[in-house]
C-alpha cells in the first residue's frame, strides 16, 4: 500500500506539522484526528487497512493531517479567546497550505473531509465557512457545539466557529447555495454518545434547507472504531 510521510514548517502556526498520505490518485480525502489525536491515530486505527482496496485501485488518495486541539480547543492552560484564535490559525494552515498541497498532489478537483469526534467538528466547520474549497464532508459521532471549550465565552471568532450558532442567523442566500452544493452526510450509531448533538446539527440544516444525509448505523459498540472503518468505506462514494 503506497504510504508517504511529510513534514513540514508552516509559516501560519509557527510550527512543523506532520502527514501522512496514501496513494496516489483519485479523489482526495483530507481525513482530521479525534480529540488528542495524531496523524497517525486513523493508520493505527487501523481504518486505512480497511481502504485498501480504494488505494490500490486508484479510488481516493487520503491526507491524514496532524491536529493542534491541545492548543487551541483543548487547552485549559490559555484564556478562550487564545484558544479560538489558534483554531482561526488552524483552520488557515488548512486553507493556505494543505489545500494546496493537495491540488500539487492530486489534479482531482473534488474534495472530501472526514473526521470522526472532534475530527467530525473540523471535517464539517471547514466545509460550512469555506464551501467552494469543499465537495463532500463525512462526519461521524461528532459535536458542533463547540461552547464545551470556551467556558462561556463569546464573541465573533467563537459564533462563526460554532456552526449551531451561525448556521440558524445565516442568511447570505449564496453562501446558502454553496453550502447546499456539498454532499453532507452525518453518521451516528445506535448508542453513540454523540448522536443528539448529530440530529441537533442536522435539525439545523434542515432549517436553512441545507439538503444533506443523517444516518444512523444500525449497531451498538463501546470502542466507535469497530464501526467507523464501514461507516466510513461505505460513504466514500
Amino acid at each position: 500500500m503506497q504510504r508517504e510521510y511529510r513534514k513540514w514548517k508552516s509559516p501560519t502556526l509557527g510550527r512543523e506539522m506532520e502527514m501522512l498520505v496514501f496513494g496516489k490518485e483519485g479523489t482526495p480525502v483530507l481525513i482530521f484526528p479525534t480529540e488528542n489525536g495524531r496523524f497517525f491515530e486513523w493508520e493505527d486505527q487501523g481504518v486505512m487497512d480497511h481502504v485498501e482496496e480504494q488505494i490500490e485501485l486508484g479510488y481516493n488518495q487520503f491526507f491524514l493531517v496532524d491536529s493542534i486541539d491541545s492548543e487551541s480547543f483543548l487547552n485549559s492552560d490559555v484564556d478562550p479567546y487564545t484558544r479560538v484564535m489558534r483554531e482561526n490559525q488552524y483552520q488557515m494552515y488548512i486553507k493556505d497550505e494543505v489545500l494546496p498541497f493537495i491540488e500539487e498532489q492530486n489534479s482531482n478537483p473534488f474534495v472530501i473531509t472526514a473526521g470522526t469526534g472532534l475530527g467530525a467538528y473540523h471535517a464539517m466547520v471547514f466545509g460550512l465557512k469555506y464551501p467552494q474549497l469543499v465537495d463532500k464532508i463525512l462526519a461521524i459521532s461528532g459535536y458542533y457545539d463547540i461552547n464545551i471549550h470556551l467556558d462561556g465565552f463569546k464573541d465573533d471568532n467563537s459564533y462563526y466557529n460554532n456552526p449551531i450558532e451561525f448556521i440558524p442567523n445565516l442568511h447570505d442566500q449564496q453562501i446558502l447555495r454553496d453550502i447546499s452544493t456539498i454532499d453532507i452526510r452525518l453518521l451516528s450509531y445506535l448508542n453513540d454518545p454523540h448522536r443528539e448533538e448529530t440530529e441537533k446539527m442536522s435539525e439545523i440544516l434542515w432549517l436553512k434547507f441545507i439538503d444533506h444525509e443523517h444516518y444512523v448505523w444500525d449497531q451498538e459498540t463501546n470502542n466507535p472504531w469497530t464501526l467507523v472503518s464501514s461507516m466510513f468505506k461505505e460513504n466514500l462514494f
